[in-house]
């Protein structure tokens, strides 16, 4: 039969009609509470793709390098054509819809559509969430579904993770599940022990309306701790909810909506409810004989239990000489006359290059700026930065050396000149120029000596030209602030990426994470987060990739659409950023958290996970309840923190007591907090030393503790990149030290002078 009903199927059926289906059909032979369906079996999965003749052709599609991004989308494109435009039998087809209707009574119901994989919620594994599930389906939608459910065997992710865990494609087969809905008023997870230490408690998650709202991280749900040993709840922790998930009565589509102001700060569940869940959540655990994770729904006081799986995150218990590449050009080039000129500037970004000029006034000229040309502008935006890795160069009207531009282009390799006052009004469109970055000039035509813009290739720059790599016992890795600079970074030779910043992924969006979020939803947010992070992590590993939080000030956050609501504040660098915004509006957070947890459950266990801005113990508890509740154990992932402030570093020990695996100094910040120096106040700028003896005293003091206490320790700020720092940091015995992509070399080889010093020193 091409479909069995859910009460007819149990675990011995996994590979007819794979874990999910399996798993609902033993929960309702066990008598617990679970909404009526049925399952279109894997074996009508594999009828259709054998019979229609397109599985040879599907299995070599997705037999790809996982690796390559770009054969992965391509091979996840071919097989949802395949699948999806293929017809399906009509014999099949009659029965799905005929088992359906028998579900609906006088009306015609709405069911939800959940793909249930022959290699899902195994006990080692969990393939969960790969998958696609669809809610409130109704007649006209359900066939193309079960096949969109189909299809999303293929996914990037899916492919990518079952070649990580050894499943051949051609082995793992799929089913669906077609069930009735349920209204829900109240719904959740379940943890029926502590997911990562197996502790008898019962950790309860509720939010208002469908559970969509809990599992995606839309909303901050409630949280209920139930003591197993004492019976008795242990503790409540009620979240501001600020909407829910419902089905619109009219379209039957889900519909995230406000909540109103009285039931925001209300508990979702009672006492009564919880001891109900309770009750259900051991039944399911004793018939299991392990721990699950379960999703429940309450309508009309009714509870569900709509899904179980297995924890699966409980842990068991028992060279070359010296000689290097400068990174910048003399700037000697010839026909440098004054009369040349015909704007200056500041050189934002080393090189010299030969060029034609192409004006960008609005966004949508950005596709006239082909490779080789010199992008002029009155400022840069995070949407330009396609159009800038194109160009041989960038000129700006506005800006300084810390504007987006100068960032930017130093990043990426790209010479520039900004602050020029009028570059879009002088140089004309067309016009052959050559930019000097070191100079800050651009002189009219050509220049024999420049690079011609279309040869102008910045990984190639980056590339050292002693290939030997100097061998060095303190690590030196690499800062990275845009996934564009991937390949240029990679190819520093650098032993990792000490920090990845998030900040441009995030700001580039347009829109506040809370804004993007409430368009698009929170699976399109992790989505844009993870397509920027994985290029970075797939171009180093297995080298390590420390991935920040976001810390963008609250004036940056203004500039977005849906920042209005913003505080304005004296000094943003002083002010709500970095784990105290996290920790006080998690929402974000939670989706940063997550996305981090499918990179690592993708395979991308190089990924390490960094948080700002972290003043103590009390910082890290909160940033672990997240973590935890994220599908990130902090106990089997790399973790750490930036030391920024005194605070910080004045409280090691207990930070490294709360677990810890790495320390690493943001200088820039914890000088001017050192200091008292806004860094950015020129009236006291010039007062702003990183070297000063009471920054260094604290960092000092950090790394010496850390050692005794086991926590490697880095620096990833400006201050990596200067000689008499790096000297320091050595002598006090760093793990690592991380640099700006052109001074990767020049401090691998300070850092082998400083450790061939040391040894000497030792034995004279």
């Amino acid at each position: 039969m091409a479909v069995l009903w859910l009460e007819d199927v149990d675990a011995d059926d996994v590979g007819t009609v794979g874990g999910k289906a399996a798993s609902l059909g033993e929960l309702i032979g066990a008598g617990l509470p679970v909404p009526p369906g049925f399952t279109v079996t894997a074996g009508t999965y594999r009828a259709f793709i054998e019979e229609s003749g397109i599985d040879d052709e599907l299995f070599s599609a997705v037999d790809v390098d996982p690796e390559d991004s770009a054969a992965l989308r391509e091979a996840e494109e071919t097989a949802e054509e395949l699948i999806l435009e293929t017809p399906l039998p009509d014999e099949v087809r009659d029965e799905i819809l005929e088992r359906y209707r028998s579900m609906g009574g006088d009306d015609e119901a709405f069911v939800a559509v959940r793909s249930s994989a022959t290699a899902e919620d195994l006990p080692d594994s969990s393939f969960a969430g790969q998958q696609e599930t669809f809610l409130n389906v109704r007649e006209a939608d359900l066939i193309r579904r079960v096949k969109e459910c189909w299809a999303s065997l293929f996914t990037q992710r899916a492919i990518y993770y079952r070649q990580q865990r050894g499943f051949p494609h051609a082995d793992v087969d799929i089913a669906v599940v077609v069930q009735r809905m349920v209204d829900a008023d109240k719904s959740g997870v379940m943890f029926t022990s502590h997911p990562s230490t197996g502790d008898p408690q019962i950790t309860i998650e509720a939010a208002w309306g469908l559970g969509e709202a809990v599992v995606s991280g839309t909303v901050s749900p409630d949280n209920y701790v139930y003591d197993r040993g004492r019976g008795a709840v242990d503790k409540v922790t009620v979240a501001e909810k600020k909407v829910e998930m419902v089905k619109d009565p009219e379209t039957g589509e889900t519909v995230q909506l406000d909540i109103e102001d009285d039931r925001r700060e209300s508990r979702v569940l009672s006492d009564e409810e919880i001891d109900r869940l309770v009750t259900l959540g051991e039944r399911v655990e004793d018939h299991y004989g392990t721990p699950q994770d379960v999703e429940w729904a309450i309508h009309d006081d009714e509870i569900f239990m709509l899904q179980s799986r297995p924890i699966t995150t409980i842990q068991e218990s028992d060279e070359a000489d010296d000689t290097t590449a400068d990174a910048t050009s003399d700037g000697d080039t010839a026909g440098d006359s004054e009369a040349d000129v015909l704007v200056d500037g500041l050189g934002a970004s080393p090189g010299v290059v030969s060029g034609a000029v192409r004006i960008v006034h609005k966004l949508d000229h950005l596709d006239q700026v082909q490779e080789g040309d010199v992008m002029v502008t009155e400022m840069t935006m995070p949407d330009m930065v396609p159009a800038m890795k194109r160009a041989a160069g960038i000129v700006t009207d506005e800006g300084g050396m810390t504007s987006h531009a100068a960032i930017i282009s130093r990043e990426l390799g790209v010479p520039a000149v900004v602050g020029t006052g009028n570059g879009t009004r002088l140089l004309g469109d067309g016009r052959e120029v050559t930019l000097d970055g070191d100079k800050g000039t651009i002189r009219a035509g050509t220049d024999d000596e420049a690079e011609p813009g279309e040869e102008f290739e910045p990984v190639e720059a980056a590339r050292p030209e002693t290939p030997v790599k100097p061998m060095t016992a303190t690590e030196v890795k690499v800062n990275v602030s845009i996934p564009e600079a991937a390949e240029r970074a990679a190819a520093t030779g650098a032993d990792g990426v000490g920090l990845l910043r998030i900040e441009h992924m995030v700001l580039s969006l347009g829109k506040t994470p809370e804004r993007y979020i409430a368009d698009h939803g929170a699976r399109a947010y992790q989505d844009e987060l993870i397509d920027g992070v994985r290029q970075v992590a797939e171009e180093f590993y297995p080298r390590p990739v420390r991935v920040r939080t976001i810390d963008a000030p609250t004036d940056e956050f203004r500039d977005l659409e849906g920042g209005d609501g913003e505080p304005n504040e004296h000094n943003p660098m002083l002010g709500w950023r970095g784990t105290r915004r996290s920790l006080d509006k998690p929402e974000p957070f939670r989706q940063e958290l997550a996305a981090f947890a499918r990179l690592l459950e993708m395979g991308y266990d190089n990924l390490e996970v960094m948080f700002p801005l972290v003043n103590d113990a009390a910082d890290i508890e909160g940033i672990k309840r997240h973590m935890r509740e994220s599908g990130i154990d902090p106990e089997t992932n790399r973790w750490g923190v930036m030391i920024e402030t005194p605070a910080s570093a004045l409280q090691i020990e207990d930070l490294a007591a709360a677990g810890i695996d790495f320390a690493s100094f943001g200088t820039n910040d914890l000088t001017q907090y050192t200091l008292a120096v806004d860094r950015n106040n020129e009236h006291v700028a010039g007062r702003f030393d990183e070297l000063h003896p009471a920054v260094l005293t604290l960092i000092g003091n950090t790394i010496e503790t850390c050692r005794e206490l086991g926590v490697d320790t880095s620096i990833c700020g400006q201050a990596g990149s200067k000689s008499e720092m790096v000297d320091f940091l050595v002598e006090e015995g760093v793990s690592s030290i991380s640099a700006n992509i052109d001074a990767v070399r020049d401090v691998q080889h300070e850092v082998k002078r400083t450790e061939q010093r040391l040894l000497l020193d030792s034995v004279r």
